[in-house]
This record gives C-alpha cells, sequence and structure tokens, in this order.
C-alpha cells in the first residue's frame, strides 16, 4: 500500500512538472498566426466603414468563399491585400507595382503606407505586401524601412513579417537584430510554413559564426556593394561600405605583412624551433661553416608596397584564395594600386 501511494505522488508530481513545462512553452510564444476566418472578420468590420457598392460586395463575397478558408500565410496575405484593392484605388497602385519586374522604378509612396489616418489594418498589411516583393527583389535597406515598427499581431501573415525581417537583416549582416529576429520566428516553428523553418535555420547556422574583419565577412561585404550598385545605389552607404571595406583589407595586410616578418626573422617560423634533445657526443657533427647568412629584405613598416615580389605574391595568394574570381580580382588590383603608389615614394 506505501508503495502504491508513492508511485501515485510520483505520477502526480511528473504530471505537475509537465503542465508547468507546457505553461513556459506557451509564455515563450508571443505571437500566432490568423486563421482564414480571423483575417474575413477583420477585412468585414473594416468594409463596414466604406461606401462599397453592390457589384464590388458580390465580388468580394466570390473571393471569401468556403475555398478560402484553407488559405494560410502567404496566400492569405494575397487575398486580404487583393481585397482592400478592389476597394482603395491607392492600394491597387501598390498591387500592380508589386507584380512588376522593375527593380528600377520609383518604390509607391502611398499615403496608404505612412499616413496615420489610414486604418493600422490597412497601412501595415500594405506595407507587409510592399516588403515581401522588396526582399524579392534584394532591396534589403527598402525592406526594412516598410517593416519598421511593425508588430507580429498587427498583419494578418505574422510569420511572413519575421522571415522578410530576418532575411534582410542576415543579408546585410546585422548579426545582433538578425538572431533574436530569427528566434522570435522560430516560437511558432509547427505553425509556419516549412521552408521558413529551414531558411532560418540556415541563416542561423551561416550567421552565427560569422566574424568581424574576417575574410569571409569582407568578401560578403563586397557583395553588397556590388548589389547596391546593381540597383543604381551608389549613395553615402555604398561609399561608407567601400571606405569600410579598404579599412578592413588594410588591417588584413598589416597582419599579414607583420606575420611575415616573424617568419623571417632569426628562430621564427618552423625553422627556429629547438630540438628536442642534444646530439650525442659520439656522433660526428658533418659539415661545419662560419653561420653566417645574408642579409634578406622584408620591407619597412610603410606597408603593402615595400614588401619583395615573392613576399608580396605569397600574402595576395593567402588572401584571395577562398574568394570568387571577382572577388580576387577586385583584392588582386586593389593591392596592385598599393604597390604602384609605394613605388611612387
Amino acid at each position: 500500500m506505501k508503495r502504491f501511494i508513492v508511485t501515485i505522488g510520483l505520477a502526480v508530481v511528473l504530471c505537475a512538472g509537465t503542465v508547468r513545462a507546457d505553461d513556459e512553452l506557451a509564455l515563450r510564444v508571443t505571437w500566432a498566426p490568423l486563421s482564414a476566418e480571423e483575417v474575413q472578420a477583420k477585412l468585414t468590420a473594416w468594409l463596414a466603414t466604406k461606401p462599397v457598392d453592390d457589384a464590388t460586395k458580390a465580388k468580394i463575397a466570390g473571393m471569401w468563399s468556403e475555398e478560402s478558408k484553407s488559405l494560410t500565410g502567404p496566400d492569405l496575405l494575397d487575398r486580404f491585400v487583393d481585397t482592400i484593392a478592389l476597394v482603395e484605388p491607392a492600394a491597387r497602385e501598390i498591387v500592380d507595382f508589386c507584380r512588376s519586374t522593375d527593380t528600377r522604378r520609383e518604390v509607391p509612396k502611398s499615403p496608404l503606407l505612412k499616413d496615420a489616418a489610414t486604418p493600422p489594418l490597412v497601412r501595415d498589411n500594405l506595407r507587409l505586401y510592399l516588403a515581401r516583393w522588396l526582399i524579392q527583389h534584394d532591396l534589403h535597406d527598402e525592406t526594412l524601412e516598410q517593416l519598421e515598427g511593425l508588430e507580429p499581431q498587427a498583419v494578418v501573415d505574422p510569420a511572413s513579417l519575421l522571415f522578410y525581417r530576418s532575411a534582410a537583416y542576415h543579408k546585410l549582416l546585422d548579426k545582433e537584430k538578425c538572431l533574436p529576429a530569427l528566434a522570435k520566428l522560430m516560437e511558432n516553428e509547427k505553425a509556419i510554413p516549412r521552408r521558413y523553418v529551414t531558411l532560418a535555420k540556415l541563416m542561423d547556422a551561416d550567421l552565427r559564426p560569422l566574424k568581424p574583419d574576417s575574410l569571409d565577412e569582407i568578401a560578403r561585404l563586397m557583395e553588397d556593394i556590388r548589389r547596391r550598385l546593381n540597383h543604381g545605389r551608389a549613395g553615402t552607404k555604398v561609399r561608407k561600405e567601400e571606405d569600410d571595406v579598404i579599412a578592413k583589407l588594410d588591417k588584413m595586410i598589416e597582419e599579414m605583412e607583420e606575420q611575415q616578418k616573424k617568419q623571417q626573422q632569426p628562430g621564427g617560423g618552423a625553422g627556429g624551433s629547438s630540438p628536442s634533445s642534444p646530439r650525442p657526443d659520439s656522433t660526428p657533427g658533418g659539415m661545419q661553416g662560419p653561420g653566417n647568412v645574408d642579409p634578406k629584405s622584408i620591407g619597412s613598416k610603410s606597408g603593402w608596397g615595400n614588401l619583395p615580389p615573392k613576399e608580396r605574391q605569397e600574402v595576395l595568394q593567402q588572401i584571395s584564395k577562398d574568394l570568387p574570381a571577382h572577388f580576387r580580382e577586385t583584392i588582386e588590383e586593389y593591392f596592385r594600386k598599393i604597390a604602384r603608389e609605394g613605388e611612387k615614394k
């Protein structure tokens, strides 16, 4: 009987522990996806404030038939925005823009996107809809501008909001903002599209080990500069990125030069290690010499241009060996320019 009571007591404790764990998990989930019925209810409340003719009402009713109840995520956002566009001409302009493929067109500045008088339900979802087009066309800064201040509970597709925001931060190498955004997205891993889960894990694994001033970071910054220039963006932000790349390359060159100098100093490198034990007395010492070594120029502190050609080429190969061809060419041209400037002094 005592054993039975103990067993029951343990079961109660374990069940209580499970309930507490579930409660803690629920507390960590700060957002939830909306069902099609919930979205339709929000839309119906908004439409009640608008003058809508009978023909438009009939078209909207057809869009939200029984079939629409299975819509989720991005498909639900599309249906919602298409409905708004039937009533708001300014929203139609945004929808038409997002169906184009011309990335050099100016992003719409519709008052619906920023005006405080626009109902948040309309404004915030149109901004999310536009942000999706922007991220798909590699316009990451513009994506974040549209998503700024948006909260998951304000839109009909919160998973896409969190995913697009994470993707933009990832592309811009903003590790401090990207990792928390990914964690927030993954709070509802079972309720978001499988492709979002897969890509979120890949982004986390890709960005988490990225180190500042590494060759990987420099290569990605160069890629971002190329992307901006391809989109006709050549303003202050691009010039700052270019300056950052040059500064990081300068730092890397200095470190490589210092390493080369240490390796060439007496006792430096692998050849300068001490023997593990003295030579036995009975073993002939072999050939003997005065121990004189011809001095070799290893450059001065003035930089890359003063390195001997052989060492200069070794450093160049070490820095650029893991980069794609167009990055190697960029770095090599940069080094050649510095070398020419050093030879003129």
